[in-house]
């Protein structure tokens, strides 16, 4: 088998001269012509396999009716041993040959479709998606380049010219990534082709021989002589394909392996890395040549035990700059540069502002030199005690909670009094506390704040609409709803996230949640809050904007399926609501659980008593008995409201009633 001549050279991919583009044009126009054939190809090929394992289904049906001619019991059947006899052999017989035609549609799916369906797929595929991306590889360097064409002769800014250089150097640099993974892609589908072409006939055809060769016992040698020459020659393909392949993998590393002067820095993707001990990178230096002007050097700077040393482009060895022990670093802005940041020595004498090339380089250099400065270098495991302390550094800034159970038979002091931890539906038995993955999901997105969509402001605040009144005073205009609700209680609260959660029959389920939701806020430093009114009424829990009195969302009571207040802080609380899908109209949706955290002016296990108490409302509601003897038992106001709070003096005379009524 010739080699092939006519290759992509990868030596010209960064020039990209015309003569390139010339010779790629004529590759990507035999890939294509490849790409149509091979799946005409492919449709010639599964139609056989189709008719094959027709053959084998239609061959298996006939054995089983062959063999139900006996489980029949033909009324007039008497005689027909023989019959039955015969035809049990006749199917013995198609059961040996539906053997056979099942053997070779595997065979044939194995040998002839799944390897051109790979070489279309992998090979094929892939040239298209770097043709993609090489193309707009060179659109985005072309674009720059015309950018960088059009910096003024006249006025030159400094700054604007170093931006557009580092973007010529930037699209340069993944234009000639992109071209090179092209251009090996484009010269090994000249040999993986010739395989995909002889590859998939050769396995038909020996599944064939193999299928007559059970069915009759003739070889020809011919064939064989001829198959064998045809594996000889694939064999021999693919060994000039892996040499090819490595020669252009590592032409490709070499290539790509440039000093820093070809390329200019790009983004860093990588995540910081805070518990290093040693660091070295170029930075640059900032040195005073006046009394007030200063110039920047770049100087290759690495850590040594304690020491920080610097060592000059071209120098044999470094020299120490600063002693790090005890020394301290925080970051400075300057004026002309980003990512500075100064060392100071324990004396406060010496000092040195440095800068670093990215943001990633910025953040890691002071962790090190703060690491180094602790003498975090001189323990016995250095790097297991870096990432002690960056552990506890992070735990610095995220809230950790304690959400462990009561011990069982610990009394709760405050279960007894209104405002007490209401505990829905829970078991009193002791059981192992959930992992935090069956609770929620992780990575479940929380939604820091609820807005109110467009359509809803509308719909509430139209002419001739009426707004909820969040105080239940008696008016004309207040709906009935309003009238007939037993209860109403208003509370300050302030909106602290909501997320997915995986059940809602579980307190530990808001707990984590309110675990996950306050990290996540000092994570992302979020810490504004909005104040909005939380409305706890016997049929419904709303929250209502205080300024325009328009509800931003409602729940019904039945949809609270657990509710709890935190058990440190008490002015955390949050609960569970339940929704389901009911895109099926005949049955009942998939329920799904959400539950909600807020912080409250007041006690959360007050807002928690409320909504059990209004439950209980709700509850008595489908029996007046149980209503009346639950109004028999609760204080209430003048205008039949119920009485939440109990003075805390125990007087219960007229004037403290006033005084301690709900604010609803």
């Amino acid at each position: 088998m010739p080699a092939v001549h006519h290759k992509l050279l990868l030596e010209d991919a960064l020039q990209d001269s015309p003569q390139t583009r010339s010779l790629l044009s004529v590759f990507e126009e035999d890939a294509g012509m490849l790409t149509d054939y091979t799946n005409q190809l492919l449709q010639s090929m599964q139609r056989v396999y189709g008719a094959q394992s027709e053959m084998g289904l239609a061959t298996e049906q006939l054995s089983r009716q062959l063999i139900d001619y006996e489980k029949k019991n033909f009324a007039l059947g008497k005689g027909d041993e023989e019959v039955v006899l015969t035809l049990k052999s006749f199917a013995k017989t198609v059961g040996e040959l539906n053997s056979l035609h099942s053997e070779l549609a595997h065979q044939m799916a194995d040998s002839m479709v799944f390897p051109l369906i790979q070489f279309r797929e992998k090979d094929l595929t892939e040239i298209s998606t770097l043709k993609e991306i090489f193309s707009i590889a060179t659109d985005e360097h072309e674009a720059a380049m015309v950018k960088y064409s059009r910096l003024p002769k006249k006025k030159e800014n400094e700054k604007v010219k170093s931006d557009l250089v580092k973007e010529v150097a930037y699209t340069r640099r993944k234009q000639h990534s992109a071209s090179l993974q092209y251009y090996c892609a484009l010269n090994a589908l000249q040999y993986r082709k010739r395989v995909a072409m002889l590859e998939p006939m050769l396995g038909y055809t020996q599944a064939q021989i193999r299928f007559f060769k059970k069915g009759i016992e003739l070889v020809s040698k011919k064939m064989d002589n001829f198959l064998s020459s045809v594996s000889n020659m694939t064999q021999n393909i693919q060994a000039q394909l892996d040499s090819e392949a490595e020669g252009m993998r590592a032409a490709q590393r070499e290539l790509l392996s440039v000093e820093d002067t070809v390329y200019m820095p790009d983004m860093d993707t990588e995540p910081v890395n805070r518990t290093l001990i040693q660091k070295a990178g170029y930075l640059n230096i900032r040195n005073k040549t006046g009394l007030v002007t200063t110039a920047w050097d770049r100087l290759y700077f690495f850590t040594q035990g304690g020491n920080l040393m610097c060592q000059p482009r071209g120098a044999v060895a470094g020299g120490m700059v600063l002693d790090l022990d005890n020394s301290s670093v925080m970051a400075v802005e300057c004026e002309d540069r980003r990512y500075c940041f100064q060392i100071t020595s324990p004396s406060g004498k010496t000092s040195m502002i440095l800068q670093a090339e990215s943001k990633r380089e910025y953040e890691e250099w002071i962790c090190t030199v703060n690491n180094i400065s602790r003498q975090i270098y001189l323990t016995d495991n250095p790097e297991a005690v870096a990432i002690r302390l960056n552990k506890s550094a992070i735990q610095a800034v995220t809230p950790i909670t304690s959400f462990e159970k009561r011990p069982e038979g610990e009394a709760n002091p405050d279960r007894a009094k209104p405002g007490g931890v209401h505990i829905t539906g829970g078991s009193q038995k002791t059981e192992a506390a959930p992992e935090a993955e069956d609770l929620i999901a992780p990575g479940t997105p929380i939604q820091f704040d609820i807005m109110l969509p467009a359509s809803e402001f509308l719909d509430q605040n139209r002419g001739g609409g009426r707004r909820t009144n969040p105080f239940g005073e008696t008016d004309d205009d207040c709906s009935t709803e309003s009238d007939d609700s037993l209860l109403q209680q208003v509370f300050a609260v302030r909106f602290q996230g909501s997320m997915a959660v995986r059940c809602g029959n579980n307190q530990e389920v808001i707990y984590e949640a309110m675990r996950q939701v306050l990290a996540a806020r000092a994570i992302h430093n979020i810490f504004r809050t909005t104040e909005s009114h939380l409305m706890v009424t016997s049929s419904s829990l709303r929250l209502i904007d205080p300024q325009t009195q328009v509800t931003r969302i409602s729940f019904q009571l039945g949809e609270v399926t657990q509710f709890a207040a935190h058990q440190e802080n008490g002015r955390l609380m949050g609960f569970v609501v339940e929704d389901r899908d009911w895109s099926d109209e005949d049955e009942e949706g998939e329920p799904s659980f959400s539950t909600f955290v807020f912080e409250s002016n007041t006690e959360g296990e007050k807002i928690c008593y409320t909504i059990s108490l209004a439950k209980d409302i709700a509850e008595a509601k489908k029996d007046p008995d149980a209503l009346a003897q639950l109004l028999k038992n609760m204080p209430l106001t003048n205008d039949g409201k119920f009485l939440l709070l109990e003075p805390e003096t125990g007087d219960t005379t007229n004037g403290a009633e006033e005084d301690l009524e709900s604010e609803a």
